[in-house]
C-alpha cells in the first residue's frame, strides 16, 4: 500500500456503518485515481454481515490511490481511499503519484514496491473520467454513457454490462459472465431473473454422426458436465452469510428452541385478501396473506404480551418489550436477512401494508441498512413461498419466537360437517423455553390460527 505523507492529503477509512461490524468487504469503487470527488459524493459499496451500504466521501479533492480492489475484505479503521484535497486538478493527480519506473521494477523483482495493492507496477497511462471532448479516455463502465453524450461508438472496450450491486453479485456466486447476458429491464439493465436464465442449463448440441465417440461416456459422469469437470465448487463464506450462519449457530446451542405447528382452515382469510385489494384504502399497497398473517401475530401477542420478551444472560432478567419490532426474514441474493418494521404494534392495516411493501422491495434491491435489521423482537419466515408445508424455524438472535408460514394449498377438508375443498396452511411456531413455557406458546399459535380462520376477529379482538 502507498503510504501519502503530504499534508494535503486525507485518508478516508473505512467506517463501522453498523453497531460493532469489524470488517466489511468492499464490492464496487465508482472512482478511479485522478478522478474529482466532492463531499457526499458516493464513492464505492461495500458489504457488511449485516448490508450493503454505499460510502460517501467526506471532502472535497483529487483522488490519488485506491488502497484496496474489489472483492477485498478491510478492517474498519483501514485506510481505503486516499483524497489530495490541495484544490489540484484530475490532469496533476496521476503525476503526483509515486510510480517506479519500469525498468527499476525489473532490476527489483524482490522486496515491497511502492505501488497499489492488486494494481501491480502501472505500465499504461491512467485511465480517467472523460472531463470535455471526445478523446479523453475513460473507464470502462463510463465509456457507454460517455459515448451517448459525445455522439460516437467507444473504439477501444466493450460498453460494460448495466446492472445493480446485487445483481452483480448474483452473477458472480453463479459464475454468469455478464456480458453475455441479454438485458430485459428498462433502459438495458440486466435482472436477476435474466442472469437465473443465462445460469440455466442449456440442451446439449446433437453431435454429427461423424463426430460420434465410439464408447459413451459414464452416465454418472453427465451431472458433472456443466461444472467444467470440476466435482466440487468452493465458495467463500463472508458477509451476510457468515454472520448468519455465526448467528443461527449461537441461537440454536442457547436458547432450547421448542416448535408448535397447527393446521388451519384460511379460506376466509384468502377471500379478505381478495376484498382488501378492491378497498380504495388499500389502492397502490402490498396486500397479501402475508399482511394479515402478520396481523394476526401482532393481535395475538397483544393478547399474550408475555411472549414478547428476550432473556438477558448477564443478568438473568426476562426483558418484556412493550413495542414490537416485527421482523420478515428475506432470501436476496447476498443471503438470509432479516429486516423488520419499527413499532408495528402501533400501525394500522394500511400502514402495516405499506411497511411490508418497502421492507421487500428494499431487500431485493439489496439497500437494506443495518439499521433495519437491529431491535427485532418477533420474526415471521414464509417458507410457503417455496411451496414447503411448514419448518422448525430457529429463532433470530435476541428473540423469543418465530413464525414460520407454510404454502396455502386447496385441500379436502371438514366444514360445516362436510368435506369439502378448502384453503388450508400449517403454521408453525419456534419459542425459546426459558422464558416462553408450552401454554403461553400455544396460546399465541391458536390465537393466530382462530384469527385466519375466522379473520373477522381482527375487530374484536384488536
Amino acid at each position: 500500500m502507498t503510504t501519502m505523507t503530504e499534508a494535503s492529503v486525507r485518508e478516508f477509512k473505512m467506517p463501522d456503518v453498523g453497531e460493532g461490524l469489524t470488517e466489511a468487504e468492499i464490492l464496487k469503487w465508482y472512482v478511479q485515481p485522478g478522478d474529482t470527488v466532492t463531499d457526499g459524493q458516493v464513492v464505492c459499496e461495500v458489504e457488511t454481515a449485516k448490508a450493503a451500504v454505499e460510502l460517501p466521501i467526506p471532502y472535497d479533492g483529487v483522488v490519488r490511490a485506491l488502497h484496496f480492489p474489489e472483492g477485498t475484505t478491510v478492517d474498519v479503521g483501514t485506510p481505503i481511499i486516499a483524497v489530495d484535497v490541495a484544490g489540484g486538478t484530475a490532469a496533476e493527480a496521476p503525476a503526483q503519484q509515486p510510480q517506479p519506473a519500469a525498468e527499476e521494477a525489473e532490476a527489483k523483482p524482490e522486496g515491497r514496491q511502492p505501488v497499489l495493492v492488486g494494481y501491480g507496477v502501472s505500465t499504461s497511462a491512467t485511465k480517467r473520467r472523460p472531463r470535455k471532448g471526445p478523446e479523453v479516455s475513460v473507464p470502462a463502465p463510463a465509456q457507454a454513457i460517455q459515448a451517448e453524450l459525445n455522439g460516437h461508438p467507444p473504439v477501444a472496450e466493450k460498453p460494460r454490462p448495466l446492472a445493480k450491486p446485487p445483481v452483480r453479485k448474483l452473477a458472480k456466486d453463479l459464475g454468469v459472465d455478464l456480458t453475455t447476458v441479454t438485458p430485459s429491464g428498462p433502459d438495458g439493465i440486466i435482472t436477476r431473473e435474466d442472469v437465473h436464465a443465462a445460469a440455466a442449463p442449456r440442451p446439449a448440441e446433437q453431435p454429427a454422426p461423424a463426430a460420434a465417440a465410439p464408447v459413451a461416456a459414464p452416465v454418472t459422469q453427465a451431472p458433472m458436465a456443466s461444472y467444467d469437470g470440476a466435482r466440487e465448487t468452493r465458495i467463500p463464506v463472508k458477509g451476510v452469510r457468515k454472520a448468519t450462519a455465526a448467528a443461527m449457530v449461537g441461537s440454536a446451542f442457547t436458547a432450547p428452541h421448542v416448535t408448535e405447528f397447527v393446521t388451519v382452515d384460511v379460506t376466509r382469510t384468502m377471500k379478505l385478501v381478495e376484498e382488501l385489494k378492491q378497498d380504495k384504502e388499500m389502492q397502490g399497497l402490498r396486500v397479501n396473506p402475508l399482511l394479515l398473517i402478520a396481523k394476526a401475530l401482532l393481535v395475538a401477542i397483544k393478547r399474550n404480551p408475555e411472549i414478547n420478551a428476550s432473556w438477558d444472560e448477564a443478568n438473568q432478567e426476562i426483558v418484556q418489550k412493550h413495542y414490537v419490532n416485527l421482523g420478515i426474514a428475506a432470501a436476496t441474493p447476498r443471503g438470509l436477512i432479516v429486516p423488520n418494521i419499527k413499532d408495528a404494534h402501533d400501525k394500522t392495516l394500511p400502514q402495516l401494508a405499506a411497511a411490508l411493501g418497502e421492507l421487500v422491495a428494499t431487500a431485493r434491491e439489496g439497500k437494506t441498512s443495518p439499521a433495519a435489521m437491529q431491535g427485532g423482537t418477533v420474526t415471521i419466515t414464509n417458507v410457503g413461498v417455496f411451496g414447503v408445508d411448514t419448518g422448525t424455524p430457529i429463532l433470530n438472535p435476541g428473540e423469543s419466537a418465530i413464525l414460520a408460514v407454510g404454502a396455502i394449498k386447496l385441500q379436502p377438508w371438514v366444514h360445516k360437517g362436510k368435506v369439502k375443498p378448502r384453503q388450508v396452511t400449517t403454521l408453525a411456531l419456534s419459542f425459546d423455553h426459558r422464558l416462553v413455557d408450552g401454554e403461553l406458546g400455544s396460546k399465541v399459535l391458536a390465537d393466530v390460527a382462530a384469527i385466519l380462520e375466522q379473520p373477522k376477529r381482527l375487530i374484536t379482538w384488536a
